[in-house]
């Protein structure tokens, strides 16, 4: 066997990609090379002769031994087993930091299935955010650019938590204050929005804090260092 290589793909190509290459040799003379693959409609290829021909047919099927899942197969992104766990977490601790895949995407399946529990949600950028406690429990100032010809003014613009906790339905069943690129954050920064869902017990916190292969979240705590792993 010449070489063995195993390849996942998310689109435009198959989902498993497993190849191998083989020599066979007839009275010491080479015959041809073995190749083969698994994808979306289970072709085959067989070993190809030195004339182009094929010689026999083989099929090379997909195996979980190198991290492939149900979920690979099924949806992907549509079918998520730790949805379950993802709700329960985010009501156990009420400030969690997650770290989806760099393609993106991933995010969206947990922040439907939140949407679905009656959550609203406050979408922010933490770059440009200034003092999250300022800005999102606080009255706070705007100045716009004068451009050298109106006088400076300042603005004041309510805080944005209590603004949208006003403005929630009856029905609603709380606010998740969801901030995109965290990890430019300050731990001091981080350690408010942790604490941010005690000072308002019906506000939920999810911090994109990095990015991961899988969709993976930890108590936003313990990022900020208010408390210890016990692993």
């Amino acid at each position: 066997m010449l070489a063995s290589a195993s390849l996942g793909y998310s689109y435009g190509g198959p989902k498993c990609f497993n190849v191998t290459l083989s020599k066979f040799h007839d009275n010491n003379n080479t015959v041809g090379v073995m190749m083969g693959y698994c994808s979306w409609r289970g072709r085959r290829h067989g070993v190809i002769g030195r004339k182009g021909k094929r010689v026999n047919n083989f099929g090379v099927k997909c195996s979980s031994s190198n991290g492939i899942g149900i979920e690979d197969f099924i949806g992907g992104d549509l079918l998520k087993f730790d949805l379950g766990k993802w709700l329960s977490d985010v009501e156990e601790h009420k400030a969690l930091a997650i770290y989806p895949p760099h393609e993106g995407g991933y995010e969206g399946r947990y922040l439907s299935r939140l949407r679905r529990q009656g959550y609203y949600f406050l979408d922010l950028s933490a770059r440009g955010l200034g003092d999250p406690e300022t800005v999102l429990t606080k009255v706070y100032p705007v100045c716009p650019p004068h451009i050298g010809k109106q006088p400076i003014a300042r603005w004041y613009f309510p805080p944005e938590v209590d603004y949208r906790l006003q403005a929630l339905p009856p029905n609603a069943k709380g606010l998740v204050v969801w901030i995109i690129e965290a990890k430019v954050l300050s731990k001091a920064e981080l350690q408010f929005l942790a604490l941010l869902p005690t000072l308002r017990p019906n506000v939920r916190v999810i911090a994109e804090c990095g990015n991961w292969r899988k969709f993976m979240w930890k108590p936003l705590k313990e990022i900020a260092g208010l408390t210890t792993s016990e692993d």
